[in-house]
């Protein structure tokens, strides 16, 4: 296969197994979700639905959140780890949304990466998901996936979102990029990872990954 049939048909059968896209984190607006993707660092996003609930209770919009202190919003959101941080983030970028954007988040990267504790990441998935601009964020399924599907070479998550734009349809990296971590999450996690059932990896793998993995099993 040539590296852009590997391309169509991962785009293929992307569609095919995920038609409908759910997302992951639970939001009802750009705020909300704002958060949420904050709170996910280094957590599950099942988690995060499990905490965001709780918050949003009390404060659901930078108004109400900034009459809470760091150490209530740091009270409530500790399960998810790394509270401390968070919680100042949250408290922080709540002020500067209501001194400089009116209360609102704003629509660009660069304004949404001067905000307290978002970085590339956090501002992509807020574009792609709030406001549908075309953009890639890289979790740690996508940057596994790209490298096991021989599309980057894994080095950094940097490098494997100027991989994926470069080969993916500009149209596509919004529901794409969703797909792929589906994926990832059922059919090619980092453990407990059968190979037969991840039909992506097993067509258009990179050999030697296909390779190490038959050597495991064989162990």
């Amino acid at each position: 296969m040539t590296k852009q049939e590997k391309v169509d048909f991962a785009i293929e059968t992307l569609n095919r197994l995920y038609p409908e896209i759910p997302i992951p984190l639970d939001h009802k607006d750009p705020y909300t979700l704002l958060i949420a993707v904050l709170l996910s660092a280094q957590s599950t996003d099942v988690r995060v639905n499990s905490i965001t609930p709780l918050l949003f209770a009390k404060a659901d919009n930078p108004y109400d959140m900034i009459k809470m202190s760091v150490e209530e919003i740091r009270e409530i959101i500790r399960p998810v780890g790394l509270s401390p941080m968070k919680s100042k983030g949250i408290h922080g970028l709540s002020h500067i949304l209501i001194d400089k954007h009116q209360g609102r988040v704003p629509q660009s990267f660069e304004a949404l990466e001067e905000l307290p504790a978002v970085g590339h990441k956090t501002a992509s998935v807020v574009m792609s998901q709030a406001f549908g601009v075309p953009a890639f964020p890289v979790d740690t399924h996508i940057h596994r996936l790209l490298y096991r599907w021989g599309f980057s070479n894994g080095k950094n998550v940097v490098q494997s979102e100027k991989d994926a734009k470069r080969l993916f349809p500009k149209e596509l990296w919004n529901s794409l990029h969703l797909q792929i971590i589906w994926y990832g999450r059922e059919y090619s996690p980092a453990r407990g990872w059968d190979l037969n059932k991840d039909i992506i990896t097993k067509t258009i793998g990179r050999a030697s990954v296909i390779q190490q993995y038959q050597q495991k099993i064989k162990r």
